[in-house]
């Protein structure tokens, strides 16, 4: 029964595979990429928060990766996708690697293990990002192809460095989580 799963999953369009993704979600229809804007669970809050347009129109690559690692859309999937996205470049793209940054730092405080193991996967597979495709050669690409593509040719053994990567990418993750946090007793400091 998995095997046949397996099989029709490699032979559907992502396009199929996302309206899958978000019903399984609760996500409203493409994603709500035409809202102006989002609910961010964190910290046990739910403020709705501005969808910028960069955020929109990267929107699809972050869900196809959640589709790509067969994760969901609570903290633990979240945390996996953003180690995943981080091993893989995203940081390249700034405004996406502060988010993806951002949701690393505060994943690596309740599922670290999930952070860890998508990171690792990213080491080896090229970034969804960084395949150079538009939205609508994606919606009809197979799931199939999007394996293919995403697998680097050549596997490099990062166990040497996995960890020292790893580490460094905390950090500057933490950095990012906390900013806001620090800035605010740097300028209680200032100010006392």
């Amino acid at each position: 029964m998995l095997a046949n799963t397996k099989a029709m999953k490699s032979k559907s369009t992502l396009k199929q595979l996302l309206e899958d993704f978000y019903t399984q979600n609760g996500i409203p229809k493409d994603g709500g990429v035409d809202d102006k804007t989002f609910v961010f669970s964190v910290f046990g809050l739910s403020p709705n928060l501005p969808n910028p347009k960069f955020r929109r129109e990267a929107l699809h690559i972050h869900d196809i990766q959640h589709v790509l690692n067969n994760q969901d859309t609570s903290w633990k999937g979240e945390g996996y996708i953003a180690g995943w996205e981080i091993s893989t470049g995203m940081w390249k793209h700034f405004k996406l690697g502060v988010m993806s940054l951002w949701a690393m730092g505060y994943s690596l405080w309740i599922y670290p293990k999930s952070v860890f193991k998508g990171f690792k996967k990213g080491t080896n597979k090229i970034g969804v990002i960084d395949l150079n495709k538009s939205k609508a050669e994606f919606m009809k690409m197979e799931f199939a192809e999007l394996l293919r593509l995403t697998k680097k040719e050549k596997s490099l053994n990062r166990n040497l460095f996995l960890l020292p990567l790893f580490i460094f990418w905390t950090i500057v993750s933490q950095f990012i989580f906390l900013f806001p946090l620090l800035t605010i007793i740097l300028l209680g400091y200032i100010i006392l």
